[in-house]
Order: structure tokens, then C-alpha cells, then sequence
């Protein structure tokens, strides 16, 4: 039989096959971290780290078993974003951009960390937790005005630097990962672009992370359930300019489509059904038991 559920041709499947299926396929993402703030006067916030990525398959399920799923929340501006959880599998929130000027903080550690601030010293980005992703991109004399943000790092690299030679070097975010399992080739857990006071709108990445704009702009926001970091603000001249927030994570489990439904979910998943599996996608916090 074959069906087209939610968008996604399935492969042939019997749902009413007996049995569950003793392990499953997961995506775990956390939720990026927040962009730094920028402040007048050429200094500009730190891009922010994206939240930490876990993937695998053969993981072991239990017939009865409730199994836990927590989506983790996007950072606001110098925040780190929030875990996300499957089962016994965490994955660590985005660490924060750097805030801009004397008092603002530097990039902070998370699943990746958050890029470092553009200022008159030098400063390093954040830490990633291994296995999950990469650290911040740091700030590199020399230094002159106008100043550039290190980039978020991201799941598949760290941030880029922000230089200062001629050419200056927007900090771009590290790169997400691809993954298949929702059924299409869909990107992950980009880092967030440094503030700059260029006239060059910084590149994302990929992966919806939030892109910086030119001299005196907020940093852009990160898309929702990708898990990447937002853009740092790009300091004008007057007043603080807000960092991007970060994207809100996702989890995402399949197993084969010939095994049984689950007996129960919760957090109202997407179900849809492609490439011979059923697969099961959360943006909010639920529950399943097979």
C-alpha cells in the first residue's frame, strides 16, 4: 500500500503489522543561542553559537516505555538558547554571541559556542561540547576601527574570524549538518554571523541561521526549529543594536513503516511517512510510548 501523508510519498508499508520495533532512529537538536548586542561607536556583537546536534540510529526502545522529548527554546539577545532531550540523549543549548562594549559578555560556551565580540581587544568565541559542535569564531589583530564580530559556531564547523586587514573579514557562522530523516534533505545547526559595520550584509551560512546587516542594523533571527544561532547586532553610530535570536530545536525519531504505530504520543508530532519509515517530528514538548 502506498500514501501520501503529510506531504512525503511513503515506500510500500503495512501500518498494521504486529510488533514494535526495538530501536529507532533519532535527530536531536537544541535550541541556538541569541546574537550579542551591538553599541554605537564601531562595536558590534558576537554571532550565536548553534545548539548542539546528536544523530544516530539503533537506539534501543522498550515496549511500555514512555519516552520523554523536550524541544529546546531559541536564545533572545546575549542568551544561551535551551536543551533538547529524547529519551536518555541531551543536546546542550547554543552558546550566547559576545555583547558588545566594556561591560558586555564574552561568547559563551554551549553546544557550539557563541562568536566573540568586535571591540578595541582581543577576544576569543566560546566553546562547543564535543561530538555536538564547534567553538565561536574569535576577534584577530590587528585592530582598527571599524570593527568586525567573530561568527557562532555550528554543527559542522567552527565560526569564522573576524579580521582586520584589508580586506576585513565579516564572521560568518560555522556550518550546519544535513540530515535526512524527516524524508527530505534538510540542514541543521548553523552558526549566526558577527555584527560589522561593512556595507557587506554578512552570508549565512546555511541552515536559517540569522545574518547580520550593514552598519547600525539588528541582528537577523535565526528560523525556528533549526536549532542555528542568531546574528549579532551591527553597532551604529548611537544607541544599542538588539542580536538576532536564536532558532527553536526539533527532534525528530523514524523506525521502519512495517512495524507497529506507536501506542501513544504526545505534543501533537507531525507524523508523515518516506522512504519506508514512519517518522515522527515534535516543535514542542511531548512524549512516546511503543
Amino acid at each position: 500500500m502506498s500514501a501520501n501523508l503529510g506531504g512525503y510519498i511513503s515506500a510500500t508499508f503495512n501500518p498494521l503489522t504486529s510488533g514494535v520495533t526495538a530501536t529507532v532512529e533519532y535527530l536531536v537538536v537544541a535550541g541556538g543561542g541569541g546574537g550579542g548586542s551591538g553599541t554605537a561607536g564601531s562595536h558590534n556583537g558576537g554571532g550565536g553559537g548553534a545548539g548542539g546536534l546528536l544523530t544516530a540510529a539503533n537506539f534501543p526502545v522498550v515496549s511500555g516505555s514512555i519516552l520523554t522529548v523536550t524541544v529546546g527554546g531559541g536564545g533572545s539577545q546575549n542568551t544561551n538558547g535551551s536543551n533538547s532531550v529524547f529519551s536518555s540523549i541531551t543536546t546542550i543549548g547554543g552558546g550566547a554571541g559576545a555583547g558588545a562594549g566594556a561591560s558586555g559578555n564574552a561568547g559563551a560556551n554551549g553546544g557550539s559556542g557563541g562568536g566573540a565580540k568586535a571591540s578595541g581587544s582581543f577576544d576569543v568565541g566560546g566553546t562547543g561540547v564535543v561530538g555536538q559542535g564547534n567553538a565561536g569564531g574569535s576577534n584577530v589583530s590587528p585592530q582598527t576601527a571599524p570593527y568586525t564580530a567573530g561568527g557562532g559556531g555550528g554543527a559542522g564547523s567552527i565560526g569564522q574570524n573576524a579580521t582586520y586587514n584589508s580586506p576585513r573579514s565579516i564572521g560568518v557562522g560555522g556550518t550546519g549538518l544535513s540530515s535526512t530523516i524527516s524524508g527530505s534533505n534538510l540542514f541543521y545547526a548553523a552558526g549566526g554571523s558577527g555584527g560589522t559595520n561593512s556595507t557587506v550584509v554578512a552570508t549565512a551560512s546555511v541552515a536559517g541561521a540569522g545574518v547580520s546587516g550593514v552598519y547600525g542594523s539588528i541582528g537577523g533571527a535565526a528560523t525556528a526549529n533549526t536549532g542555528s544561532g542568531g546574528a549579532g547586532g551591527s553597532g551604529g553610530a548611537s544607541g544599542t543594536q538588539v542580536g538576532g535570536a536564536g532558532g527553536s530545536g526539533i527532534v525528530i525519531i523514524r523506525y521502519p513503516a512495517n512495524c507497529a504505530a506507536p501506542t501513544s504520543t504526545t505534543g501533537n508530532p507531525q507524523i508523515n511517512y518516506a522512504d519506508g519509515y514512519q517518522i515522527y517530528t515534535w516543535t514542542a514538548n511531548g512524549t512516546i510510548t511503543f
